[in-house]
């Protein structure tokens, strides 16, 4: 059986999305962006020859 909303109900669900779209979603973006950052920028510390691509034979 499906449970019917009230008013209030919808805005403090509303408020909940609204929150995570301004708020947290943001931080997640940013977060992920930094960590693809640091991922591609480590490369500056390999080795030498850790740097190459990997032979095909």
């Amino acid at each position: 059986m499906a449970q019917v909303l009230r008013k209030s109900q919808w805005a403090e669900l509303l408020n909940v999305v609204a929150f995570f779209r301004s708020t947290l979603l943001p931080i997640l973006i940013v977060a992920l962006f930094a960590l693809a950052l640091v991922a591609v920028s480590a490369r500056i510390w390999l080795p030498g020859d850790m740097l190459a691509p990997a032979p095909l034979g």
